[in-house]
């Protein structure tokens, strides 16, 4: 005996959720599509249990009692794809796209920006490398060095950031690791912050955490295509105004800056 009822709910106005409830035998299969993920969970009938039990063919207060339990599932589902919120554009300007989202629940903060630089990896890679040179490109940079060379792609650096009023001055240390293209993965650069490498300095709040990737992919000879995200817990207290007013700001004139400094790298 087989027996498949549909059924289908608009949960917001970017989220469609579909239903498909499949009786086979002694069992329901309840089949939920929801962010383009399925997901499948199979009760019993009438019982808690995965006892055999006789097939009854279905009622009305078994259809409800398991969309009831659908429901109850899409609420799980919902309270986690919510915590990583969808990217809001932010700004669209000169080939550069910035994106944004807020991690709820933290005081995280995700960008991700998209663009195209007439340049290839090695004068990228060569440019991230040259930490003194960061105060020429990076907003808001006001003094960086390195602290300790890993190896030729691995190096801790630290930076001093001098940023608007009312906003305190930040620092920050990192470790910048540069994961060379392979046959099956991209380019992939990593700078994410480290603790314990430097003692707190005075007049700075030490931001505690920050995450940047950057994937690069060449597209002809001198194009490069970057995707590059980064997350951070700034640390201390900035207004929720404040940080929607210049959470593209800051990004965009980096990246226009660092347009230029790549057309005379090396590499």
């Amino acid at each position: 005996m087989f027996v498949k009822l549909k059924a289908s709910a608009q949960h917001s106005s970017h989220i469609s959720t579909k239903f498909n409830f499949i009786f086979v035998g002694n069992f329901n299969v309840i089949l939920i599509t929801h962010f383009h993920k399925k997901y499948v969970f199979i009760t019993h009938p009438y019982k808690n249990s995965m006892r055999a039990q006789p097939f009854r063919s279905p009622r009305r207060s078994y259809y409800m009692k398991s969309l009831l339990f659908a429901f109850a599932a899409l609420f799980i589902l919902s309270t986690t794809a919510n915590a990583q919120q969808a990217w809001e554009l932010r700004r669209d300007e000169d080939g550069i796209k910035i994106y944004s989202r807020r991690v709820s629940g933290s005081k995280t903060i995700e960008l991700r920006l998209l663009t195209q630089y007439n340049a290839t990896s090695q004068q990228l890679i060569n440019t991230l490398l040259d930490i003194s040179n960061y105060s020429n490109w990076i907003y808001g940079n006001r003094k960086a060095g390195v602290i300790k060379k890993v190896s030729d792609h691995d190096i801790i650096y630290f930076t001093e950031a001098h940023l608007p009023w009312p906003i305190a001055d930040r620092d920050l240390v990192t470790e910048l690791i540069i994961n060379q293209a392979t046959q099956t993965a991209p380019l992939t650069i990593q700078a994410k912050s480290v603790q314990g490498i430097l003692p707190p300095k005075p007049h700075f709040i030490r931001v505690p955490y920050s995450m940047a990737t950057w994937h690069v992919m060449p597209d002809g000879a001198n194009k490069i295509n970057v995707d590059y995200t980064f997350a951070i817990d700034p640390g201390g207290s900035i207004p929720n105004w404040l940080v929607n007013m210049t959470i593209a700001s800051g990004p965009y004139k980096s990246f226009v800056k660092l347009r230029d400094i790549l057309k005379t790298a090396k590499g």
